[in-house]
């Protein structure tokens, strides 16, 4: 095995018309029913196979639901919320567009399943300026349980919430050190945060484009909230749905977290009570299950390599540009919404380092220095030679790619990223598993502990109020952070001596020297506090918001994610419309919002 730093690299057919309309009055065919094979495709994984016609708006037969700008609609919505709430929204309108059929008679969806998903996903049709389908109206198409309503929905929960009991004779501290299906991690997530509910939560970022959610386990001595000045870090496994030793090891280190604090280990009752830690061991747990039907051992060297969606877009019908996964969207969002300080995710030549690559070093070498493998003295492993390295190398100096995970935390937001390469073979068997965590678990923790590495501190006007978007910059290294809302910064440094600079709109900059010890492992606070300017304008340093000191043309700030999502005005259509210019002047009004 071998880690590795990421660079830092530049950015640079016809419709038929729909028979219902949201004015008809429609309902369930009274009386019997006769039940038929369900043929539809973007329906073809719900919970039944038989449906009937006319169906609830009502359609008379499966060519008139596929011409339907209904079905049309359910057919592309993922792509128009960029995924999400997919594939709820999908399965709720399948079970109007073709309800469910047993025994001679039609079923309903349940009404409370509706009006939880409404609530959770109408921000979403909110965001794009779409009205929330007619056929979607959970008093008119949907009922209670009283009338033998249905869950269009259970199939997403797989069984989630079947608790499976631990090996008798085990304590709750037991890991077993096996590979975890997907229902079977998320249910070891859950247990895990139950066990230590006063320190753990779990959350999910989103959804993967097979629906399944993307969750992550926290713990924090205030799980569920960013506290002043507490560091964040976030550990990402299985990015590569056929690399599964990071998942693995990220479900383990959940249990470990969580068991050593209950057990009262200073080390970790240290660590979680001065660090905010996020776990997510699957980024993509579509890819995972592809890789996993091959078995450990087995698994070759692209399959489930890549997430669903990538496998299935040149197949899908034409968008807008920009489109990304929703696994991808879904990181996006959470590393905006979280001001992450330390990251890794477990996963042609061009040596191409950062500002910071000093400090990528020793991230990296917390990492590999303890690591027994890493530092083994074996010339050749992974087919490369790393000792003479130190075991780590930078990434774009080991191959070259546009675009990774950790160009974006250092270029859009405040955290440093390291990918670790957990080993040779890209699903081991079962048996290696353990030695595996016994090979990682320090590495991890010292990872984690490196936090607190550098500086941090408050930044705050003549009155005591908190300046929020304030920059943070050194003098020779040209990467500037920026403060939290409340006004708190982390800036991971070397030791040495630095001169860091705090400055805001509307206020005069404030410069410090600070030294920071070699032997250092606390980061040292350091306050500023800024005065408003009196006269003239303000006087920035050059440099981009992310350039730091230096003297690199300004460059515009990144469209912010859902920025061409706002209301339209003048008249003119939203952006989505064009999915539907097909059906003339059966077009999907009751879309419009205006």
């Amino acid at each position: 095995p071998s880690l590795r730093m990421w660079k830092l690299r530049p950015r640079a057919a016809c419709w038929a018309l729909s028979r219902a309309s949201p004015g008809a009055v429609a309902g369930p065919p009274e009386g019997s029913a006769t039940c038929v094979d369900l043929q539809l495709q973007t329906c073809s994984d719900v919970t039944y196979n038989r449906t009937a016609f006319p169906t609830l708006l009502p359609h008379r037969s499966r060519e008139a639901v596929e011409s339907s700008s209904e079905y049309i609609l359910l057919s592309v919505l993922h792509h128009l919320l960029e995924g999400q709430c997919n594939p709820d929204l999908r399965l709720l309108g399948c079970a109007v567009l073709a309800p469910r059929c047993e025994g001679g008679r039609v079923r309903r969806p349940c009404r409370h399943v509706c009006g939880a998903l409404r609530e959770a996903c109408q921000p979403a049709f909110d965001a794009i300026d779409m009205a929330w389908p007619y056929f979607l109206d959970c008093g008119r198409y949907f009922s209670g349980p009283e009338e033998g309503c249905y869950d269009p929905l259970e199939k997403l929960r797989g069984g989630l919430d079947i608790e499976e009991a631990l090996p008798s004779g085990h304590p709750p501290t037991f890991i077993q050190f096996t590979h975890h299906s997907y229902a079977q991690m998320v249910r070891v997530l859950r247990r895990t945060a139950a066990r230590c509910a006063h320190i753990s939560k779990t959350y999910s970022i989103g959804r993967s484009f097979d629906g399944r959610d993307l969750l992550v386990i926290e713990f924090s001595s205030r799980p569920g909230q960013h506290e002043l000045m507490e560091p964040e870090v976030k550990l990402i496994g299985n990015i590569h749905g056929n690399e599964v030793a990071g998942r693995e090891m990220l479900i383990y280190l959940a249990q470990y977290l969580c068991s050593e604090y209950l057990l009262g280990s200073p080390r970790i009752q240290r660590l979680l009570n001065t660090t905010r830690v996020h776990l997510l061991p699957s980024m993509n747990p579509d890819g995972y299950e592809v890789a996993a039907a091959e078995g450990a051992g087995y698994n070759g060297w692209t399959s489930g390599r890549q997430n669903y969606y990538t496998l299935t877009v040149s197949s899908s019908p034409p968008t807008h540009p920009g489109q990304v996964a929703p696994e991808t969207k879904a990181i996006m969002k959470w590393m905006r919404t979280i001001p992450f300080v330390l990251s890794h995710p477990q996963e042609e030549k061009m040596f191409s380092p950062t500002p910071d690559e000093k400090m990528f070093k020793l991230l990296a070498r917390a990492y590999a220095d303890v690591h027994p493998m890493m530092m083994d003295r074996s010339e050749n492993r992974c087919g490369g030679n790393f000792l003479k390295r130190g075991s780590i190398i930078n990434g774009a100096d080991w191959y070259s790619f546009t675009g990774g995970m950790s160009d974006f935390n250092y270029l859009h937001s405040n955290c440093f990223e390291i990918t670790v390469e957990l080993g040779c073979m890209k699903f081991p068997p079962e048996e290696a598993l353990y030695t595996i965590w016994q090979h990682n678990k320090e590495p991890l923790l010292n990872f984690m502990e490196m936090v607190h590495r550098g500086i941090k501190g408050m930044v705050m006007d003549k009155f005591g109020k908190p300046v929020k978007n304030a920059r943070i910059l050194v003098k020779g290294i040209r990467h500037d952070i920026t403060t939290a809302p409340d006004g708190d910064y982390w800036r991971l440094l070397p030791p040495g001596a630095h001169i860091v600079i705090a400055q805001a709109p509307g206020y005069s900059k404030v410069i410090k020297k600070v030294i920071i010890p070699a032997r250092m492992k606390r980061a040292g606070r350091v306050d500023f506090i800024l005065q408003p300017l009196r006269t003239g304008p303000q006087k920035f340093l050059p440099g981009s918001r992310r350039g730091g000191l230096g003297g690199e043309p300004q460059e515009p700030d990144e469209e912010p994610l859902g920025a061409r999502r706002q209301p339209t005005t003048g008249g003119s259509k939203p952006w989505w419309w064009s999915y539907f210019t097909s059906l003339g002047q059966h077009q999907p009004r009751w879309l419009l919002k205006y």
